[in-house]
């Protein structure tokens, strides 16, 4: 049985409760959302905060933004939470969503200062919001909920240090502190942690059985809606094999190819065909701007998709604007370069969404950060040929192998093996002796000898 989804209780102290045996909607019948931003300096871009909000299942009816320091108590200052308060009358707003990290205090103190009954969400509040409504399998729901309890364990801490300090019944008027409740997140944490880690295993051996079996493993990375989706129906055949497919059989086998974000939370690996070697790409969750590395680390398993990949394709939108893809390009290769040896190729897309002086003028900007990428349209498949070309450039190279075999029937059945497991370039049948010349992976080259030493024993 699934995680059952979970509510956030928003503007209070425990910012989400968990009811286990109990499913609810995330999405209410109605959700309009303030979107409040501050930043030291101007100017203060919404648009990501804007598109996160919509991917929740908000209805944004104001923007309202400041520059200047943090105030503590606040985020905001005393006179803009002033004017966000009589926004919200005006709206009837439900939600504010802050594109800003709320700390406990501030989090309350804005729940006291807005009309009852409107939640206050920061933006991590809102993207774990985002993740618990696109999980789907098993391994992404522990890894939400995951991200949920280590967001929830400082403010359980920080709750129960104060009231044992102040000798308070009730901190801040939010109810009685619980000590079992910090123990039950650490030993829920510890519990997800270990079925993490078994699925995890579970991934790595079908990895290495998939490697065995001549496949090459092609990564897709990059920022969410960049379209690597998209791309992986471009690259890959119509057989799936959906890394979740044996807890999961009834998911749908396609990737899906929403203008969303998080459409892809889990993984999905599909089989690709090339002229001399069959590779397995998998789609991967999108990287987001500013997420902090509790976040990131909950998402570790699913990561280990890209840093085991014996290729990586780094997915960037085209059409934004220069200094916004510079900024991805550098948090991702942070967290690619992190822990990643395979080589990585910089894949621009959706070229069909800005012209050729555009594209020249932003493949030069981008030179530095983005040596000698592939500009393509997964959308209009413009030069999906010439990344397959570079795909199995980069790959490693293929081992040429001749073996001379035993004239028996398990030769025939090797021959066959091989066949399915490598490239084949002939066979020839001379009396009593069969000889077969191939390439393949160094590991299936390894195994073929094996099997050929085997073969001649026993003949």
């Amino acid at each position: 049985m699934g995680v059952p989804k979970r509510k956030y209780i928003c503007g209070s102290w425990d910012n989400i409760q968990y009811h286990r045996g109990i499913s609810f909607d995330h999405v209410s019948q109605e959700r309009t959302a303030i979107v409040a931003k501050r930043v030291d300096t101007p100017p203060a871009e919404t648009d990501e905060i804007v598109n996160l909000a919509r991917a929740a299942g908000y209805t944004v009816v104001d923007v309202l933004t400041q520059a200047r320091t943090e105030d503590p108590a606040t985020e905001l200052g005393a006179g803009k939470v002033e004017e966000l308060s009589a926004r919200v009358t005006e709206t009837a707003a439900t939600a504010v969503l802050f594109d800003n990290r709320l700390g406990p205090y501030q989090t309350y103190n804005l729940g006291q200062a807005l009309p009852t009954g409107v939640d206050v969400v920061d933006r991590f509040k809102l993207i774990l919001d985002i993740f618990g409504q696109r999980a789907q399998t098993r391994k992404a729901q522990l890894q939400v909920e995951l991200a949920e309890l280590r967001y929830e364990l400082p403010r359980v801490e920080a709750k129960t240090s104060l009231a044992k300090r102040d000798e308070h019944p009730g901190f801040m008027g939010l109810g009685e502190y619980d000590e079992s409740r910090e123990r039950d997140i650490k030993d829920r944490i510890s519990r997800i942690r270990d079925e993490l880690d078994q699925l995890e295993q579970t991934e790595a051996d079908r990895r290495a059985q998939r490697r065995e079996s001549g496949y090459d493993l092609v990564a897709l990375a990059g920022y969410t809606n960049a379209g690597k989706s998209t791309l992986l129906r471009r690259l890959a055949a119509d057989i799936d094999v959906d890394e979740n497919e044996s807890l999961h059989p009834d998911l749908d086998p396609t990737a899906e190819s929403e203008n969303r974000l998080f459409t892809t939370l889990g993984t999905t690996t599909r089989e690709a065909h090339f002229e001399r070697r069959d590779v397995l790409v998998t789609d991967t969750v999108g990287f987001i701007s500013d997420l902090p590395h509790w976040l990131v680390e909950s998402f570790k398993s699913t990561l280990d998709a890209v840093y085991r990949a014996d290729l990586v394709l780094l997915v960037v939108d085209i059409s934004d604007p220069v200094d916004e893809i510079q900024e991805k390009l550098v948090t991702s290769h942070d967290t690619l370069y992190e822990r990643n040896e395979a080589p990585i190729v910089t894949v621009l897309n959706k070229t069909d969404q800005v012209d050729d002086t555009a594209l020249e003028e932003k493949l030069s900007a981008l030179a530095g950060l983005a040596p000698d990428p592939v500009a393509v349209s997964a959308a209009t498949g413009a030069n999906i040929d010439g990344l397959r070309d570079r795909i199995d450039d980069e790959l490693p190279p293929l081992q040429h192998e001749r073996l001379v075999l035993p004239m028996t029937d398990q030769t025939m059945s090797f021959i066959s093996w091989l066949h399915d497991n490598a490239t084949v370039d002939g066979v020839t049948y001379d009396n009593d002796q069969v000889v077969v010349e191939f390439a393949a992976r160094p590991a299936t080259v390894a195994k073929s000898r094996s099997k050929a030493k085997s073969l001649a024993v026993s003949a």
